[in-house]
This record gives structure tokens, C-alpha cells and sequence, in this order.
């Protein structure tokens, strides 16, 4: 017999051995022979003075657990079957490859930059000698944008895909079982790696190919059908069906796709700035712990939003226990981005704080662009972080009373930043659109969050990269309705918002593809 039951354990509760067993069997009115647990979900209650575990548990009353995974994939040997060829090896690349072999179909993935342990180095000029390598850097190799990320999983796309398949195919290559139970599960910026390298060593162990330093240049067209893609290094590729996988930060695609008058379509988006507070001020706020927290409990998080002159501002990428990096895809930007290793103990929390800009009201100069106006707009404003920043990697910044007064900080907070930072007067620098509604916001923000709103905390400019600014448009069945054999795919097609969401499309366009070839 199986039961799904919930528990409720306080912190002090907690300290006890087998108390979710002496809960259940107190619950059900059994003994704790009579019965085995299998939990099923784990989130924290921190909204009272008490915080609480809560658990939802499967309750196995004489019969044994299942195994821990539900899914078994049937990868199959496809060296000698016919190929998709999938442009950018980010999470939906990834999984796309991944579904191919599934489905016994071979994948050739094209990635522009170099291997996950090649791209350390790359990342070590960034933040040492501020060079950003354009193939190579935060946002661009095996992996993409999530290899060096917090790896957070969480999602609200439920609809999109199988989210616990996803999961499952990354315990299977590596990841903690812990993924499968969190309420909010990541994996850390020290444990992504070697799971990637997993992934690409499946795809090729079962006859996939997956070509490093391959950057497509141009697409071959002929009678709106793509014939073939053209590689940097002078290869041309002749292809059926390409699954267009390059990521948000892949500009160069759009601008490719909008010389070929392949359709496009503008997309509202978000910007703003990181925003940096001491770790323990926001475990104070959250649990109520004082200096600090119990060994217990994780660094804590939180999710802000507010309405601000009909438009949303809000939290984004928070990271708990992390450190915020420079994610410039070229000189002569900076753009930054946050993430966390998988023990989340660094001294600092940060969080993206980010306005909605609606690309059909809010850019009247940049209409001259058309499709591209909201990437040139980004453009815009990572050039005057690059500028105000010393042009270099440092990035401009200010302690976060200074911007809401609009004064220019004297000094500045310590960082995780590494490149540095340089005190600059972001409220009058950043457009009216994004810098009065962040201003109004972080005030609110201190309402809901007493202590939030703080000398001590820095924000960093500019965070840029919440999500492509263009829409590559597609059928119904996923293919791009101009051009047969071409699906684009997951975050820089505009149809995915992190990992899972990401792979989860990447899955779909792949058994897309192969109708019919």
C-alpha cells in the first residue's frame, strides 16, 4: 500500500535522527517497522518567527521503494543514421543532442567556442586582464550561458515539457539526487562542469558528433529551403533540417537572419543592475536570525516585485552565497551576471533588479533598427557601463541609498565582483525608463524587506541579458515559417527562461526535426 502524506518539522525538530519516521508513523498511527519513507518534496517556512521543513513524503506500507529514477534513456548507437545538425551546445542544444539519440537520429552539434575546461582560461582574462575573447567567455562554449551559472533549475513552465525528465537526465549525468526533492533546486557553479562534459560524452558514445570552434557564418538558402551552413573556418556544411540553438547573446545570428530578410520580430524584454548585500543581511531578514543563520538552513533568497508607472520591476537570477561575474560577449561592454556555487557560502547575496521594457512603446529613437531595435538598445547601455566604468571590465557602481538620493558614492561597498568596480553616478546615467523606476523600487523593496534598503549593499550596472530581445518566429511545428529544415530553439529563439525551460524546448524541436526526414 502507498500513501503520499505531508510533515511539518521545526529547526529544533530537525536535530533529531529519524524524525520524518517518528512524524509519519505518528500520523498514520503505526509502527516505524511497519512502513518506509520516500521523500518526495523539500521546502523551507520562513514567513513566521518558527521556521519550518516541509515535507510531502510517499509512505511505502509493505512493499519496498522503487528505484530512485522513474525514466530510463534509451540511447541508441545513431553513428550511421541520418543527422540533424544543431547550432550552439547551451542547454537546449544539449538536450536536443541528447532526444536525437533517443529518437535514432544523429546530431552534429556546431559550438563556436572551445570545450568547458578550455573556456577557464578565457574566463581568467575576463577577470584579470579584462579581454573578452568574442567565442569564448561567460556566455559562449560547451554549455553555453549555464555552465557557469548557479545552475538554478527552477521553472514555471510546466506545460512546456516534462520537467522531472530533465531532472532525471542530469542525476543521470551526474547531478544530486537532491535536485529531484528541492523545492528550488540548483547545482552550483563548481558541479556544472563536469556535468556537460558528461552530456557531450554521451552524445558522442553513441555516434553523435560535437565540433568545438565551429562558429556558423552563413546559412545556405535556396527555394526558402535551408540547403547548407558555411563555418568561419571556410567549411560548408550541406544540412536538412538545423536546429538553431546559439542563445540570447548570439547577436551576430540576428543580425545574419535580418541581411537574409529571414523574418523576425522585435521582443519586450528586461534591463537594470545587480544589486550586492552582505549574505547575512539577508539571512537576517529572512529568518529572523540576527549575525547568524543556523547551520540548518541554506543562504537565504528572496523574490521582489513591484509595479512601478505601469511597468514591472523586479528580481531576477537571485543568488544566494554567490558572487557576480562579467557576462560581455565583446570589448567595449560590460554586462554583468550572478551565480553560486552548489554550497552557496560566499559573503554575499546578489540578485538582477530589472525593468519591463515594452519593445512597442518604450523605444521611439531606436525605431529606426525595426527588429533589432531592442538588442541595439541593450547595446546602447552596456557601451555606457564600458565607459563609466573606465573602459574596461570594471563596472560602474554606487552604494544603493546613493542611487535612490541620486548622489554619487564617495567610496563604495567590498565586492565579489571580480574585475572590480568604480564609483559613477548610475541614477543619472541610466535612461529615465529604467533609472526613476529602479529608484522607486528599491524604496519599495526596503518596505517589504526591512533592512534591505542599505548603505552596506552596492548595485553594479548593467544587467542586460535577462532574455533575448528577439523573436525568431515558428510554426506550430516548431519550423520557421519562411524557411523548411531551420527550427529555432529555446532562449535566443525567445521560447525558454533558463535551464530547464531551455532543454525542455530543445527536447521538442528535436522530435520536431526529425517528421518526415
Amino acid at each position: 500500500m502507498i500513501r503520499s502524506i505531508q510533515l511539518r518539522v521545526n529547526l529544533k525538530e530537525a536535530l533529531q535522527e529519524g524524525i520524518l519516521k517518528l512524524k509519519a508513523a505518528q500520523h498514520l498511527g503505526l509502527p516505524k517497522e511497519d512502513f518506509k519513507l520516500k521523500v518526495l518534496r523539500k521546502s523551507i517556512d520562513a514567513r513566521k518567527s518558527t521556521i519550518y521543513f516541509n515535507y510531502k513524503v510517499e509512505v511505502y506500507i509493505n512493499e519496498p521503494i522503487p528505484k530512485d529514477l522513474d525514466y530510463i534513456f534509451n540511447y541508441q548507437d545513431v553513428s550511421k543514421a541520418k543527422a540533424i545538425h544543431i547550432v550552439g551546445f547551451g542547454p537546449a542544444g544539449m538536450w536536443a543532442a541528447l532526444r536525437c539519440i533517443e529518437l535514432g537520429y544523429k546530431p552534429i552539434v556546431l559550438e563556436r567556442g572551445k570545450k568547458v575546461q578550455e573556456r577557464r582560461r578565457d574566463l581568467k582574462a575576463i577577470n584579470q586582464d579584462h579581454i573578452v575573447g568574442e567565442d569564448s567567455n561567460y556566455c559562449f562554449g560547451e554549455g553555453g550561458a549555464g555552465t557557469y551559472s548557479d545552475g538554478k533549475l527552477y521553472t514555471r513552465s510546466l506545460k512546456r515539457g516534462d520537467v522531472k525528465r530533465v531532472f532525471e537526465s542530469l542525476v543521470h549525468h551526474g547531478a544530486t539526487a537532491q535536485i529531484l526533492i528541492d523545492a528550488h533546486p540548483h547545482i552550483g557553479t563548481n558541479k556544472l562542469p563536469k556535468i556537460v562534459e558528461n552530456i557531450r560524452e554521451t552524445i558522442i558514445k553513441y555516434g553523435g558528433e560535437v565540433h568545438f570552434n565551429s562558429r556558423v557564418i552563413d546559412f545556405v538558402i535556396s527555394n526558402n529551403s535551408l540547403k547548407a551552413l558555411q563555418l568561419q573556418e571556410g567549411k560548408e556544411l550541406l544540412v536538412e533540417r538545423v536546429i538553431l540553438a546559439t542563445g540570447h547573446s548570439a547577436r551576430d545570428i540576428f543580425h545574419l537572419l535580418h541581411k537574409k530578410n529571414i523574418a523576425l520580430k522585435a521582443k519586450s524584454f528586461a534591463m537594470g543592475v545587480r544589486v550586492e548585500h552582505p549574505q547575512h543581511i539577508i539571512d537576517s531578514i529572512q529568518y529572523s536570525c540576527g549575525e547568524v543563520r543556523d547551520a540548518l538552513l541554506p543562504a537565504a533568497a528572496y523574490s521582489l516585485v513591484q509595479q512601478v508607472k505601469n511597468r514591472g520591476v523586479y528580481s531576477f537570477c537571485m543568488c544566494p552565497g554567490g558572487f557576480i561575474v562579467p557576462a560581455a560577449t565583446a570589448n567595449g561592454e560590460v554586462v554583468v551576471n550572478g551565480m553560486s556555487p552548489s554550497r552557496r557560502n560566499n559573503l554575499y547575496a546578489n540578485s538582477g533588479i530589472v525593468v519591463e521594457i515594452d519593445v512597442n512603446k518604450d523605444l521611439p529613437t531606436y525605431e529606426k533598427f525595426g527588429v533589432l531595435k531592442g538588442l541595439e538598445y541593450q547595446k546602447s547601455l552596456e557601451r555606457l557601463a564600458f565607459t563609466s566604468g573606465g573602459r574596461s571590465q570594471t563596472a560602474p557602481a554606487q552604494r544603493l541609498t546613493d542611487f535612490v538620493m541620486g548622489k554619487t558614492s564617495v567610496n563604495l561597498n567590498r565586492t565579489s565582483y571580480q574585475p572590480g568596480l568604480k564609483s559613477a553616478p548610475l541614477h543619472s546615467l541610466l535612461p529615465k525608463l529604467i533609472g526613476s523606476r529602479l529608484r522607486t523600487g528599491f524604496a519599495a523593496f526596503g518596505e517589504k524587506m526591512n533592512g534591505y534598503y542599505t548603505e552596506e549593499a552596492n548595485i553594479v550596472g548593467v544587467e542586460s541579458r535577462t532574455s533575448s530581445p528577439v523573436n525568431i518566429p515558428r510554426k506550430e511545428n516548431l519550423e520557421h515559417p519562411e524557411i523548411k529544415g531551420l527550427f529555432p530553439c529555446g532562449e535566443g529563439g525567445g521560447y525558454a527562461g533558463g535551464i530547464v525551460s531551455a532543454a525542455m524546448d530543445g527536447e521538442r524541436c528535436a522530435e520536431a526535426a526529425i517528421v518526415g526526414l
